[in-house]
């Protein structure tokens, strides 16, 4: 990693009621501190007159010190009555990644946290099943195993939260994670965990979706990232791809092409969110990439 990536960096993400002058007053914010802007992305939504930025700048001779910065803005958010958060590069987010039986998901992600592709410590892997403890040892990432049956999902639940707790997660990366997850958990984590879904939604959601392709003779297969919600496959979605199926295709290769896709979709998905280029505005996202 060379000087400039290295370098500590402010990034704001911000939504408001949209209005004349919003980016000059905030880019005028950061000019008249010394910071240096490095990336600007700004969208509105003309039907809702909804406005959406992210910006990012040095802060190396910004005249307000990182642990100051939130309470400096504060004003002009609630002036603007926005949504917003700032993140300094050098705190990195702390993540832990599900995972049932699937390795292709969870070794995508390790391979590439391995390679300084995440801005992210990925603390821990949780499990209902052991048997993808040696992958995870592989990467030298703690693994934690809980068995989850009908009747001890809930009290699971508030042992692997307790978990999650003293290792201060920010974000869950759920890797194939065959459980659906309670009322409770999703709302300790409101947009920050993140889903691989091996269908390209809102087609084909809940369970078997590749035989569901299969059976209705589709000509292209899909794989969806997106923010758990406590509606089952139907959170703000992040990332998609597709790829092409023929009548030659078997339900085998349709589940082989669609891991392919799951493992990459899920990559990119977590990338964006990692690198705070994701606001979520309802049912939907704007991703600033």
């Amino acid at each position: 990693m060379d000087s400039s990536e290295q370098r500590l960096t402010a990034t704001l993400l911000l939504s408001c009621a949209d209005r004349r002058g919003l980016v000059s007053r905030i880019a005028t914010f950061v000019f008249e501190r010394g910071g240096n802007i490095l990336e600007l992305n700004e969208h509105v939504d003309s039907g809702e007159r909804q406005f959406f930025l992210r910006i990012v700048w040095d802060m190396a001779d910004f005249s307000i010190g990182p642990d100051d910065l939130p309470a400096a803005f504060a004003p002009m958010a609630k002036d603007l009555d926005a949504d917003w958060k700032v993140r300094l590069n050098h705190r990195k987010q702390r993540v832990a990644i599900f995972v049932s039986n699937a390795d292709h998901c969870l070794l995508e992600i390790l391979w590439r946290h391995s390679l300084g592709e995440y801005n992210a410590d990925i603390c821990l892997v949780i499990s209902n099943h052991e048997s993808l403890a040696p992958l995870s040892a592989r990467y030298n990432v703690p693994f934690h195993h809980f068995d989850m049956t009908p009747g001890n999902k809930s009290q699971q639940e508030e042992h692997e939260l307790a978990l999650l707790k003293r290792e201060k997660i920010d974000t869950i990366v759920l890797a194939r994670y065959m459980q659906v997850l309670s009322s409770r958990f999703v709302d300790s984590y409101p947009a920050g965990i993140i889903n691989i879904h091996h269908s390209f939604l809102p087609a084909f959601a809940g369970s078997n979706p590749y035989r569901q392709a299969f059976e209705r003779g589709v000509k292209i297969i899909g794989a969806t990232s997106h923010y758990v919600t406590k509606d089952l496959d139907e959170g703000p979605i992040i990332q998609q791809d597709i790829v092409h199926i023929t009548h030659r295709d078997t339900l085998g290769d349709l589940i082989r092409k669609g891991r392919d896709l799951e493992r990459l979709v899920l990559a990119r998905a977590c990338r964006l969110h990692l690198e705070d280029r994701v606001l979520v505005h309802g049912r939907k996202t704007i991703v600033f990439d």
